[in-house]
């Protein structure tokens, strides 16, 4: 079943009289529980594409489908719903508040989006932090533990609403190898474990050589898809 359909995906974007296309005649289908990456090297339209999916951004014309919704049709007010009820981030940077703990990061979508009761929230912040290994953590400040510990909490985070899709934007730039791959293999564990689609943006290698499937990117064109590793050998 197909979680994602992209039918025709242009993006041009004008800087003063000129155009700028960002992304030229786009298709694609990515099926649920997929874990798959965008690749190419900078320029080449994939945080663009991650965008459009993300609803943090329309195409200029095109279709594009998320979970049974045509999002680009979608008032801003609506994509917020939506991605509220359906998505999670993971970023570059990590992206968490440096005056919360590590628990109430975790928690903090919850009291955005969804009217939860107060044990609901704490059992389900509980179970996230528990399986990426940071339950004995949860009352620290961000800047009193690591970046990779950093990262296993964003992946707590954009999984505690429950999401159909999680999109992860260069997730272990700022990380050594061995913790990149810890942090790559829990998000797989999470998608074993929930069926959440989890899809990448990376000019990442040691992303390249665990993810199931490559769509490869250049100059807005998607040029090439491809099976990936889906897991080391070692």
């Amino acid at each position: 079943m197909n979680l994602i359909s992209a039918v025709d995906i242009n993006k041009i974007y004008q800087s003063g009289e000129i155009e700028v296309p960002a992304l030229r005649s786009v298709n694609f289908e990515i099926e649920a529980g997929s874990f798959i990456s965008f690749i190419g090297p900078s320029g080449s339209g994939k945080t663009t594409l991650l965008n459009l999916i993300g609803c943090l951004d329309k195409p200029t014309s095109g279709k594009l489908k998320v979970a049974g919704v045509i999002t680009s049709d979608l008032s801003r007010r609506e994509a917020a719903s939506f991605r509220g009820e359906n998505l999670g981030f993971i970023f570059q940077d990590f992206n968490l508040i440096p005056v919360l703990t590590v628990y109430e990061n975790v928690e903090y979508p919850l009291l955005l989006v969804q009217n939860l009761p107060y044990k609901e929230r704490k059992d389900r912040v509980h179970s996230l932090l528990e399986k990426v290994g940071m339950k004995d953590q949860m009352n620290k400040y961000p800047d009193q533990i690591s970046g990779g510990q950093k990262q296993r909490v964003a992946v707590a985070r954009a999984l505690v609403s429950k999401p159909r899709l999680v999109l992860a934007d260069e997730p272990t730039a700022n990380l050594d190898s061995k913790t990149a791959f810890m942090v790559i293999d829990i998000m797989r564990q999470m998608r074993d474990d929930y069926g959440v689609t989890f899809i990448f943006s990376t000019h990442d290698p040691k992303i390249v050589s665990e993810v199931e499937i490559l769509f490869t990117l250049e100059d807005g064109m998607l040029v090439n898809t491809s099976k990936g590793k889906g897991g080391r050998n070692d």
